[in-house]
């Protein structure tokens, strides 16, 4: 199964910072609506790919240093769209999503480590169907102190460990789901990021 997600923000979530906090030397960023993109991709013997429609990300800091950094994503996991009905409802059912009882898919970044002039490792806990779990994305910023830039990652995981046991009729699916982000942040107001060099 390859299921590919692109989605676009339907709106803008800024920093939950106020302009105060801004003149104090915080940096504030939102995400670029159209220019992001999260794709979920599982081999398969027959690919699935798919959009959601509807998600928000937020990136905050407390200080410019960037190890203050949170980023949280929440996607609705309804909003998903294959262009297939059939695989729509069965991603959406109660052996996959689990939509009715577990609207949101999300992550919550718990640990930001810079590892290279512009790679990171970032902790976090990722709730799919209600089942919350650590896992680690690995991100590589472009466009560091010129205030727009994109920020890439990826993230695997075992759809088996959140619950997700079943297939889909006639598909083989294999067990691992790799993740990948395209983020386009921009900063509003503050100071740039200190990265270290």
């Amino acid at each position: 199964m390859s299921l590919t997600i692109s989605c676009l923000l339907l709106c803008i979530l800024s920093l939950p910072i106020d302009r105060t906090q801004a003149s104090e030397g915080v940096p504030v960023f939102k995400i670029t609506p159209v220019e992001s993109s999260i794709k979920f991709d599982v081999e398969a013997s027959v690919a699935i790919k798919g959009t959601f429609a509807k998600w928000d990300a937020t990136l905050t800091f407390t200080s410019p240093d960037v190890t203050t950094g949170v980023l949280d994503i929440k996607i609705q996991a309804d909003s998903v769209d294959t262009g297939s009905g059939m695989k729509n409802g069965k991603l959406k059912g109660k052996d996959f999503f689990d939509v009715k009882q577990n609207p949101y898919i999300t992550f919550h970044s718990t640990k930001l480590v810079q590892t290279g002039p512009n790679t990171f490792e970032v902790d976090g806990d990722f709730t799919i169907r209600g089942v919350k779990k650590a896992e680690k994305l690995t991100l590589a910023v472009t466009g560091a102190g010129t205030g727009s830039g994109t920020i890439q990652g990826t993230m695997g995981f075992d759809r088996k460990q959140y619950g997700m046991n079943s297939g889909i009729p006639f598909i083989k699916i294999a067990n691992r789901v790799e993740v990948t982000v395209n983020l386009k942040a921009e900063r509003t107001s503050g100071p740039p990021v200190a990265l270290k060099q």
